[in-house]
């Protein structure tokens, strides 16, 4: 799917689906819904080393569903769908299913 390698520390990720119904039943319009803070990893970047010259690993892999920041990354789209470009450091965990 994705045409776009991340570079670096950066991580490609597809936000998931929002709520569309409030926890009162009211159905709310896109405008006034929240950025989802679930995405799922649909790339990782190139990787980079630390001051010792060693290759830092990546926390997470292809596939990974994560929860990130509200307002990091980059928004870009590829293939019609809208995708992020992330640094690691904006993954706050990893969701366990």
């Amino acid at each position: 799917m994705a045409s776009i390698k991340p570079l670096g520390q950066r991580v490609l990720v597809k936000r998931l689906d929002a709520e569309e119904v409030s926890a009162g039943g009211i159905v709310l319009p896109d405008s006034a819904q929240e950025k989802p803070q679930e995405a799922e990893v649909v790339a990782l970047g190139t990787g980079g080393k630390d001051e010792n010259g060693n290759d830092i690993q990546f926390s997470v892999e292809a596939g990974d569903k994560v929860l990130i920041s509200k307002y990091g990354g980059t928004d870009v789209k590829v293939d019609g769908a809208d995708l992020l470009i992330i640094n690691e450091g904006d993954i706050l965990g990893v969701i366990a299913d």
